[in-house]
């Protein structure tokens, strides 16, 4: 058996646990500090921006498309292993357009889209008021529609995700932290591989490390590069966000049409039963942390009423906020192989895209460690 060590279980972790899960002659095990969907996955949104996005070539593109893709398989998949379910809005994305939007590029979009099998639509005020007569469009031109993006409660899918992996095998430790690692030269290279991990509770004998411990995995990388060595080094920015639940007790707009609805980067996202989620902040630190503003969720809140007047009824059920790992020096996501190291692999800093990215970021990662399990040259390198 090749020994699979995954550190962290969030969204992220879950998800590369359960894609692993499947592989024949992995034996996987998850340590977390903290129970499952903790960190940045508790409090995301869970919107998946990926046919709306103008990302449209490279690999960001593919990342995004590739995870939509599986995300229509996934959720069925889950819920028939684990009984589970998982709150998933395959109504769409509308996200209202203002005179200071390019609309021709927003066309172009539509354009490179339906030439990727994806479908996106421009409304006119027209169509929106009919759709969303909820809304207010005083100051709006109209919208894009995309039918084929979806939103995702994060905790019930990441809790979903550890049941069926521990149906498949997997074992998971929470309330452990990762100690120290003990780690040899490759002979014959200037690589290394990392042999054990320690807990405070016992050793464990790797094959593979994977990190995927959000904001953590910059400490963890610092233990593997002891000395530190700069360029190996990966550096994650914490990138506050706030959000809402609001309660109004009643359906706003047409019952059988409740999209998640975005303006000027505030969602909307309704959960059911008359609640919506509105989020979420952007806030940056000032030096070395970040602390959360008051006031900029009141605006949030504000902005969501402006275009949505109804929710000025509403009550404010909870607040949350999280802190999202944001790379620096090096676009998000930060999946692949820890420099130096053959053994260790990197999934973290998907700032604002972790629960949108995780299914391809967990199938990237299956996709290196079997590579290497395919071919044995590799294998015999790796033990030296």
């Amino acid at each position: 058996m090749t020994h699979v060590a995954i550190i962290g279980c969030g969204i992220v972790g879950a998800a590369i646990a359960y894609q692993l899960s499947g592989v024949s002659g992995l034996q996987v095990t998850v340590l977390d500090r903290h129970p499952p969907a903790q960190g940045s996955t508790g409090a995301a949104l869970g919107v998946l921006m990926g046919v709306i996005s103008q990302k449209v070539k490279g690999r960001t593109w593919q990342l995004r498309q590739a995870s939509m893709q599986r995300y229509e398989t996934l959720i069925p998949e889950l819920e028939t292993l684990t009984g589970h379910h998982i709150p998933f809005n395959r109504q769409g994305i509308l996200m209202l357009a203002f005179e200071n939007d390019d609309l021709a590029r927003w066309q172009n979009l539509v354009k490179i889209r339906q030439s990727q099998g994806w479908q996106l639509e421009i409304w006119n005020t027209a169509q929106v008021e009919s759709h969303c007569p909820q809304l207010n469009l005083e100051n709006s031109i109209g919208a894009i529609y995309s039918p084929n993006d979806r939103q995702v409660e994060p905790t019930a899918l990441t809790h979903a995700l550890v049941a069926a992996a521990q149906q498949r095998g997997v074992t998971f430790k929470f309330g452990v932290g990762v100690e120290g690692v003990e780690s040899m030269p490759v002979n014959g290279s200037n690589q290394r591989i990392c042999q054990q991990i320690y807990t405070q509770m016992e050793t464990l004998a790797v094959d593979w490390l994977v990190i995927a411990a959000g904001l953590g995995s910059a400490q963890l990388v610092n233990f593997l590069l002891s000395p530190p060595n700069q360029s190996s080094a990966i550096a994650l920015k914490p990138v506050l966000g706030q959000a809402l639940q609001l309660r109004l007790g009643n359906t706003i707009g047409h019952p059988d049409f409740q999209p998640v609805i975005t303006a000027d980067d505030v969602h909307i996202v309704p959960i059911g039963g008359g609640d919506y989620w509105v989020g979420a902040t952007v806030e940056f630190p000032h030096g070395t942390e970040v602390v959360a503003e008051p006031a900029l969720l009141e605006q949030v809140k504000q902005d969501a009423i402006g275009f949505c007047p109804a929710l000025a009824q509403a009550t404010v059920v909870r607040t949350w906020l999280g802190k999202r790992p944001r790379p620096e020096g090096q676009p998000a996501p930060v999946i692949g192989k820890l420099s130096g190291y053959n053994n260790v692999l990197l999934a973290t800093g998907h700032y604002r895209n972790g629960v949108l990215l995780a299914p391809t970021t967990a199938q990237d990662i299956q996709r290196i460690i079997c590579t290497t399990l395919d071919n044995p040259v590799d294998i015999l390198t790796k033990h030296g």
